[in-house]
């Protein structure tokens, strides 16, 4: 099939903006955190929105790779959300678009460059929606711990670790400040889960 004529130039470029937005909310959502005295949560966003960001240049260069007229202008049509939030809503609306992207959107994309003949575009949705699976199990549990104000708690001793200078300590809560450094709780390492 010819690219310039696909379903997939369109769904290449959709993705593209909805990844660099995707990018920008993390960085608007780590400003957030970082404000709050959340460092090593700040941290974890600017992580997600750098992610986020690699995933756009992937679509891009297909797209580069893959237009065979010289205008390059795609116009797309797409909802994207703009909401006032804090952060515990901030981090759960942006759980539930990754899951979208990773459980829907993607697989889908990846369907039509296949049946379209764009076997590696393909390959590329899947092993995004791998990643923003991941994303989106990250940030609902930060969202729920957010929430139940248990970020630093634990029903069982865990290790604790201050991000500044590595101190350790197992225990059910972080300190307040870093017995070793005076880094406040916020720079705590947050034990996000596996898959």
């Amino acid at each position: 099939m010819n690219f310039d004529e696909s379903k997939t130039r369109q769904n290449l470029a959709r993705a593209f903006a909805a990844e660099c937005q995707d990018g920008a909310r993390y960085q608007f959502i780590s400003k957030d955190a970082k404000q709050n005295q959340l460092n090593y949560m700040s941290t974890i966003l600017k992580i997600l929105a750098k992610n986020e960001m690699a995933h756009a240049k992937m679509f891009y260069q297909h797209m580069l790779d893959n237009l065979q007229s010289a205008n390059g202008n795609v116009d797309i049509e797409a909802g994207f959300p703009f909401k006032q939030s804090e952060i515990c809503t901030s981090l759960a609306e942006a759980s539930n678009i990754e899951e979208s992207e990773a459980e829907n959107i993607y697989p889908a994309f990846a369907k039509i460059a296949k049946d379209e003949g764009f076997p590696e575009i393909a390959k590329t949705f899947l092993l995004v929606a791998e990643v923003e699976k991941t994303h989106s199990q990250k940030l609902k549990y930060l969202a729920e711990t957010f929430k139940k104000k248990n970020i630093y708690k634990s029903q069982t001793a865990k290790t604790f670790e201050c991000s500044n200078c590595g101190h350790k300590e197992t225990k059910k809560e972080a300190w307040k400040t870093c017995p070793l450094c005076q880094y406040p709780q916020g720079y705590v390492i947050i034990d996000l889960p596996q898959n």
